[in-house]
């Protein structure tokens, strides 16, 4: 069984509109999937869902991580058994420092880990953690202590989102349109930090409408998704095909 299990997965808007219609795969650690879809087939849904955002539905199918179903669990639950979305577009927290979140959140992480007792990062190690990992993605050591994504210009909330990403070592990383708002440099640098990532440890759901971004981050699986389905699977190839021949072999619901 894959780490990341998806059954059938069906999810709905909180007026019942289904969305995503019976979405089934499985990524392992040191994997990279890729679901590609046109604007509006339901990619940001998916991955909502994933992490479960209230607003996002699951009314049919379960998700899996490491065999345990975590579909009735909350984002926080979710988040602490291994599951990370990087967003679209990152929310600014006024008032909290990145150092602050990124500390909170590891404890977070390590209490659950710890069955509910108080197991804190070391100061030392997290600093030398956080200053080697800003040193990687080329995030600089000023913004540590600026408020999460507060004024950020959008290659800075893109690498601050792979810095958490490398920061709480999650199982599976979800990124939803990472390469949205990037300039070539930003998308290189982004893209360096999620390769050195996904390994043994970790492995990687990729949703992006382009394939640039997949020239930069190979992937071992390509899922076309269109009108709420998978309508076809394969390797690098089928990115290919997409950026030369684009969705409309699809039909309407491209």
């Amino acid at each position: 069984m894959a780490s990341l299990e998806l059954e059938n997965l069906h999810v709905a808007l909180e007026d019942g509109t289904e969305i995503v219609k019976g979405v089934s795969l499985g990524v392992d650690p040191g994997e990279v999937h890729a679901v590609m879809g046109p604007n509006g087939s339901g990619k940001s849904t998916l991955a909502y869902a994933l992490m479960g955002h209230p607003a996002y539905g699951i009314t049919q199918g379960r998700i899996l991580l490491d065999g345990k179903d975590v579909t009735e669990l909350g984002a926080d639950e979710r988040a602490q058994r291994g599951l990370f979305l990087a967003f679209q577009y990152p929310h600014a927290v006024p008032g909290v420092t990145i150092t602050s979140f990124l500390r909170s959140a590891i404890n977070a992480k390590r209490k659950a880990a710890a069955g509910g007792k108080e197991d804190p990062v070391p100061i030392p190690e997290f600093r030398k953690d956080l200053t080697a990992a800003m040193e990687q993605l080329k995030v600089p050591r000023e913004l540590a202590q600026r408020y999460v994504n507060d004024g950020f210009s959008g290659g800075e909330k893109k690498r601050v989102e792979i810095l958490q990403m490398a920061m709480l070592k999650p199982r599976i990383g979800v990124l939803d349109e990472t390469d949205s708002g990037l300039d070539i440099d930003a998308l290189k640098i982004v893209a360096r930090g999620v390769n050195s990532l996904v390994g043994p440890e970790m492995g990687a759901l990729v949703i992006t409408h382009y394939a640039r971004l997949l020239h930069y981050i190979r992937p071992h699986h390509v899922h076309v998704f269109v009108g709420g389905r998978i309508v076809e699977s394969g390797g690098p190839e089928v990115a290919d095909k997409l950026e030369a021949e684009g969705y409309q072999e699809y039909g309407e619901a491209a």
